[in-house]
């Protein structure tokens, strides 16, 4: 076996191991036989939400359990694969093999990733929220894209995804829109990608064809449920209705449904245009509100923690966290961990693990500088 084989081999198996310490692999599998007892209750379904919880806890805990035992098996495979390969002479076979092993190191090392998502709201849905920075119909542009970007990175996952509201652009583009995705660890892998990312190409808008660079920003804040109690008053709130904009159907601008909620003690504003109905998109309001205010409660806490980690993680408008260069040469780099791509349509296409990886890793282990930006 090939010396670079063996070093993904060894790299995939330690994490493995990993993913089995940080599981308490005996303990997991006593929990699940509870959970599985628990679901087979012909009393179980009597509380709803109790029962829901329990099944979202059997669940993950289920596929963590069989996701370990699957990669070591496959793991097994691929090296019996190409030990026979290697006794028959057979290239392709060899290959086979190593390039199973190859995808199994990268899966078993995001799988450990995955364990840094321990945080209190972590495994939650989540809502992201993306604004055009000035500029008009350039970063309106770019604002449409990162949407893009986003919502094709949670299509990639399996994730489920919801456009709530979006606000169209003059020309092109869009000045804001938030989208709710749905599905495990959606806040935890996309908590780090708040903040300002900037775009630099040629403008497909100037007929001089100058390069321009153009700002937009990502806000990612938790869908809570029942069980954290977040307190609003109704009288802290100012509620606008108005008539919704954009694709939505023959009779999206005939009726005021949609609804804005601003939150005067904190500034905070939420708009919900999803639904035809104004009580739908209201409910929807007030949870986007709670959760965004749930969210600055946990921003709050982790500055009191760690103000230095805080500091290292700010998320104002003035805190750029990502460039993307199309002209005059091809790079996304990430300006806290230094992480990079010279695929870039790769990258606005979705591919953005190995960054949330790394930002990821960074927030929870800290350590590094801010890189330097790039011209």
């Amino acid at each position: 076996m090939r010396a670079e084989i063996e070093h993904l081999l060894d790299a995939a198996k330690q994490s493995v191991g990993l993913l089995r310490r940080h599981l308490d692999w005996d303990v997991a599998q006593k929990r699940l036989a509870e959970l599985n007892a628990q679901a087979e209750n012909p009393d179980f379904w009597n509380d709803a939400d109790a029962a829901q919880k329990i099944m979202r806890e059997r669940t993950t805990l289920e596929d963590q359990i069989q996701s370990i035992s699957r990669i070591e098996r496959e793991i097994d495979d691929a090296v019996t694969l190409i030990e026979l390969g290697e006794m028959e002479d057979d290239q392709d076979t060899i290959k086979e093999g190593e390039e199973a092993i190859r995808a199994l190191e990268a899966e078993a090392a995001r799988r450990q990733v995955e364990t840094l998502l321990s945080g209190e709201a972590d495994s939650n849905d989540t809502f992201l929220e993306v604004h055009s920075g000035a500029g008009g119909t350039e970063s309106q542009d770019w604002a449409s894209m990162l949407q893009r970007m986003y919502m094709r990175w949670a299509e990639r996952r399996g994730f489920k995804v919801d456009l709530l509201e979006i606000s169209d652009g003059e020309e092109a583009g869009i000045k804001s829109a938030t989208i709710q995705i749905k599905g495990h660890n959606a806040y935890g892998w996309l908590k780090t990608e708040a903040g300002v990312h900037r775009l630099v190409r040629i403008s497909p808008y100037d007929s001089n064809a100058r390069r321009h660079t153009s700002f937009a920003s990502i806000w990612v804040y938790p869908v809570i449920d029942d069980n954290i109690n977040i307190e609003v008053k109704e009288s802290d709130c100012r509620i606008d209705t108005f008539r919704a904009s954009g694709a939505g159907g023959q009779h999206v601008n005939t009726t005021d449904s949609a609804v804005r909620i601003t939150h005067i003690p904190t500034g905070i504003v939420v708009s919900c245009q999803q639904e035809r109905s104004q009580h739908k998109n209201r409910a929807t309001a007030w949870a986007m509100l709670r959760s965004r205010l749930y969210e600055r409660e946990l921003q709050i806490r982790e500055e009191k923690a760690n103000a230095d980690t805080a500091s290292k993680t700010d998320i104002g408008w003035g805190h750029q966290i990502r460039s993307y260069v199309l002209q005059p040469y091809q790079l996304v780099k990430d300006l806290r961990t230094g992480v990079q791509s010279t695929a870039p349509s790769d990258v606005l296409d979705g591919k953005l693990d190995e960054f949330m990886e790394a930002s990821l890793a960074q927030r929870v282990y800290g350590g590094g500088e801010e890189v330097e930006d790039i011209d």
